[in-house]
């Protein structure tokens, strides 16, 4: 405890370690999706299941993982965490098939799932002075390997193979897990209590969600209505079982008592459905399309990664200023400017139009991501915080299944500039819901002049 207070930044270096799993592995397999079709003898749409599986999981693991870290303490599960990757990235590379390998991204996601919840209540706990300087910094190590695992994925592929993208999350554990021995200290260990667990909400919200995907990539042949009345009688079944929780998995009453709280979510659903389909699409259609291999991928990709983080800065000196609308409001826009410029692509484009577009839509991302988070904190009391924030990865998490289960649906059987442009078509019609939403969001005046009044 008192190394972690006279060493802070060793603190926040050995949770940023842990921290970063979960984003870049979710980032380092956009780059490695065409190899895995080969591999497996897959489709795009099969293939986007590694994606979905992943978010999936994450969004069932935080919070599970964030009530386990209050009962047997956050270096338990800290550590615990560490063990699970490891155990999934050794395995993984010796998949002899896709259902094992699915079963391996899942493990991966839970475990790295553990790191951020218990990471941040052992900030909180144990640095007092310049907690704030410390989390922005744990915000940075994910932000940062999110936006470059396309880049990171591309180049170990190119050298190695799909494998590698497991096998260098080693060096990463290994440290992170010798540090957290050493460093982290032991708190806050409380009493087990399966009532805490919301085992029941859980999964009927798989249940509602795999509906949802299965209905979704049907679309593109055979569509199954079954699995869309699976997902609306789950959907249903969870709404009414969730209300009546003590401790509720997603608290569908806040959802439904504080409408500019539920716009964010929504908004932010959108937001990266549109994004995460050019995060995970573009590597795809670089690779299958213009046959760029995958360390050139990797590059190319730094255009939509680096101007995001670019960006983030001034983005947070202008919600400094003027709080979170401008910022909303310049992401937006740059999310819809970009999305239409796809549509001015075509086979006779030069790369360098396409990374024009992609650094529009990196910004975007630079000003999106700090504003929604900027934008739900200035909605939530201090004491909802948490549950506030674990929702908003939430609704993160289902943008991304969205958008890959758009891909699925799209570049299935055909992937061609045409079939790009129908994603950005589809796209539009979201980026317009996010202009909409941004434009209604109140400044941060009227917020405070509305609440005296009240």
């Amino acid at each position: 405890m008192n190394n972690s207070i006279r060493k802070p930044w060793l603190l926040v270096l050995t949770i940023g370690l842990g921290t970063l799993l979960n984003p870049l592995n979710s980032s380092m397999i956009s780059v490695a999706l065409t190899r895995m079709q080969h591999e497996f003898g897959l489709t795009f749409a099969d293939a986007t299941w590694l994606i979905s599986v992943f978010y999936l999981a994450s969004a069932v693991g935080q919070p599970v993982m964030g009530r386990l870290s209050d009962m047997f303490g956050p270096k338990k599960v800290f550590l615990t965490g560490l063990l699970l990757v490891a155990v999934a990235c050794g395995f993984a590379p010796f998949s002899t098939n896709f259902a094992f390998l699915l079963s391996c991204r899942a493990l991966q996601a839970i475990g790295s799932s553990a790191l951020f919840p218990s990471g941040m209540s052992i900030v909180r706990t144990s640095i007092t002075e310049g907690q704030a300087k410390a989390l922005s910094t744990l915000s940075i190590f994910s932000t940062t390997s999110a936006a470059f695992g396309p880049s990171i994925g591309g180049f170990i592929i190119d050298s190695w193979d799909w494998p590698a993208i497991f096998i260098v999350n080693f060096p990463f554990i290994l440290l992170s897990i010798v540090l957290a021995i050493t460093i982290l200290p032991s708190i806050g260990q409380g009493k087990f209590n399966l009532e805490r667990i919301d085992v029941g909400g859980i999964l009927l919200f798989i249940i509602s969600i795999v509906a949802l995907i299965l209905f979704l990539l049907s679309l593109e042949k055979q569509i199954h209505w079954s699995a869309l009345f699976v997902f609306f009688i789950f959907s249903f079944i969870f709404y009414m079982y969730e209300k009546n929780r003590k401790e509720p998995f997603i608290d569908v009453v806040a959802l439904k008592t504080n409408l500019n709280v539920s716009l964010v979510y929504i908004q932010f659903i959108c937001i990266n459905l549109v994004y995460y389909c050019y995060f995970y699409g573009f590597p795809t259609f670089l690779q299958q399309v213009h046959h760029y291999s995958e360390k050139q991928t990797g590059l190319i990709m730094l255009a939509l990664a680096g101007f995001g983080v670019i960006v983030a800065p001034l983005a947070g000196r202008l919600i400094e200023r003027h709080g979170s609308k401008p910022s909303l409001i310049l992401g937006a826009g740059f999310l819809f400017i970009g999305t239409g410029l796809l549509l001015s692509l075509n086979e006779t484009s030069p790369i360098l139009w396409l990374l024009i577009i992609m650094a529009v839509l990196g910004m975007s991302n630079g000003f999106n991501n700090i504003s929604m988070q900027t934008a739900l904190y200035e909605q939530v009391k201090p004491e909802e915080t948490g549950t506030a924030s674990g929702l908003f990865q939430t609704s993160r998490y289902i943008g991304s299944i969205l958008s890959s289960c758009l891909l699925g649906i799209v570049f299935n059987r055909h992937l061609d500039v045409e079939h790009l442009h129908i994603v950005a078509i589809v796209c539009i019609i979201f980026c317009i819901i996010v202009v909409g939403l941004s434009l209604r969001y109140p400044r941060i005046k009227q917020m405070k002049k509305s609440a005296k009044t009240t």
